[in-house]
């Protein structure tokens, strides 16, 4: 059986010759920025995820990740400068001047208006610290904290301050094209609330990609419980939150964002710099590894590459580097991992999901749950649990099986649609039977219903692997 922890690994200029290499090496997501590249550049990405994936017997999702309202400086001169403290820096709107060590356009025309002297501005993910000295048509800031900042680096000031709407109007024209492209997850940056993901699931309609409401503002924490209702999934996105917070309460929080995300069912991702090292180096740091193994303790379902996979020079050794700390780390770190949700035996997919875990965690024959599932929903809410051993989820739906390829512990398969409920228990007992992975005289928890479709498992049985 593979490993539960899912690998998201971003598609950059160092992978998108390299696909079916990351599929090997155990990709189960792939994120397209669209941030960066073109509408065929994306289009491209995509297509060759599937092909890989086909290719290599995997199932793999594509996930396209929304540029959102990120602020960015224009092009400096040689590429980057450097900033020194106590000298003055100027931010203004877009002039087409190329910026020096003395100022740059920024890529919001009204950022001046909604900041206020002494407001802080960090430059490329904290490379560089501002404080705003006056704003008219203009930013005069002064240099507090000096380093080097590159081209298109980013702008952080505090989100309350922002004005603009969640989604911009960039946004709007790429909606419709992951939807066209038919991507598995969209993920929306810079999330403030959950009417924002409502605004979200407007456009794309309920048969669209799910949604993973990106959290990396203070009012998306302070609003997150709602965001995980409205939305499929969460993604703790480190970097643009550990500029906008102090950088040593992020460690908290993300423990207590994966539990409080865990507890209400809702898949996670951890991200940013969980390898960030093997950009340049074929071998992380031990913190680096640390790092990677506390999100898989602290519950998360996915971790996430970015830079080591987009642009880093080693980008199959950080995709195996993470697959191997995973696969370690829930093979011997048992005594660390979380316990699942809490059950929900108010319902009765509920109390059957928990009859099933409970089953599994108390019969060492057991090798496996098997779930047929219509929407993915009871995968979900079996994984949850956290039960001990793998979820088969059975669906005949092609963009079901993707979605659950981000879900913690399930390894979906295609099947083909029974032709009435009757024949929905009969068909996982066959198909647990042809299993491979599934010793002879080991046993499997199969989660059916014979009930009318939409009404969630209603049958229980504990099957047995012919010898």
């Amino acid at each position: 059986m593979n490993r539960r922890t899912k690998l998201v690994c971003t598609i950059g200029p160092a992978t998108i010759d390299r696909v079916d290499e990351l599929v090997a090496a155990g990709m189960d997501l792939a994120r397209i920025n669209f941030s960066h590249g073109t509408p065929e550049s994306h289009a491209v990405s995509g297509e060759r995820v599937r092909a890989a994936a086909d290719a290599g017997g995997r199932t793999v999702a594509v996930l396209a990740d929304l540029a959102g309202p990120k602020i960015r400086m224009g092009d400096l001169i040689g590429g980057s400068v450097e900033l020194q403290a106590g000298h003055s820096f100027t931010l203004r709107p877009a002039t087409g001047r190329v910026g020096n060590a003395a100022g740059a356009d920024v890529g919001h025309p009204g950022l001046a208006g909604d900041l206020e002297p002494g407001d802080r501005i960090l430059l490329s993910d904290g490379a560089a610290e501002l404080r705003v000295i006056d704003s008219s048509d203009e930013i005069r800031t002064e240099v507090v904290r000096g380093g080097e900042v590159r081209s298109r680096a980013g702008v952080n000031v505090p989100s309350e301050r922002l004005s603009g709407p969640a989604l911009t109007e960039r946004d709007r024209l790429d909606i419709p094209r992951a939807v066209e492209l038919g991507l598995d997850y969209l993920a929306q940056s810079f999330v403030r609330n959950a009417s924002d993901v409502v605004e979200l699931r407007s456009l794309i309609g309920e048969d669209g990609p799910n949604i993973v409401a990106k959290i990396e503002t203070r009012p998306a924490i302070d609003d997150f419980d709602a965001i995980c209702d409205a939305a499929d999934a969460v993604m703790i996105a480190r970097g643009d939150l550990g500029v906008e917070l102090p950088y040593e309460e992020v460690p908290i929080l993300q423990k207590q964002l994966v539990r409080r995300a865990l507890d209400r069912g809702v898949p996670t991702i951890v991200a940013t710099q969980m390898l960030e090292s093997m950009i340049n180096s074929p071998r992380p740091t031990r913190a680096e590894a640390s790092d990677v193994a506390n999100a898989i303790f602290d519950g998360a379902d996915a971790i996430m590459l970015s830079g080591e996979t987009a642009i880093g020079r080693y980008p199959i050794l950080a995709a195996e580097a993470a697959v191997r700390i995973c696969r370690l780390c829930e093979a011997d770190g048992g005594d660390h991992l979380p316990p699942g949700a809490p059950p929900q035996t108010d319902s009765d997919a509920g109390a059957l999901a928990y009859a099933a875990a409970v089953v599994a965690s108390s019969n060492p024959d057991v090798a496996a749950i098997a779930c047929y599932t219509r929407t993915g929903q009871t995968a979900r809410v079996l994984a949850a649990l956290r039960p001990s051993v793998p979820i088969l989820a059975f669906s005949p739906d092609t963009a079901v099986i993707r979605r659950l390829a981000l879900v913690h512990g399930v390894e979906p398969r295609r099947c083909v649609r029974p032709s009435d409920t009757t024949e929905r228990l009969g068909l996982m007992a066959w198909l647990v039977g042809e299993d491979p992975a599934l010793s002879p005289g080991s046993a499997v928890v199969l989660v059916a219903s014979t009930a009318t479709p939409g009404t969630g498992p209603n049958l229980l049985e504990m099957h047995r692997i012919p010898d």
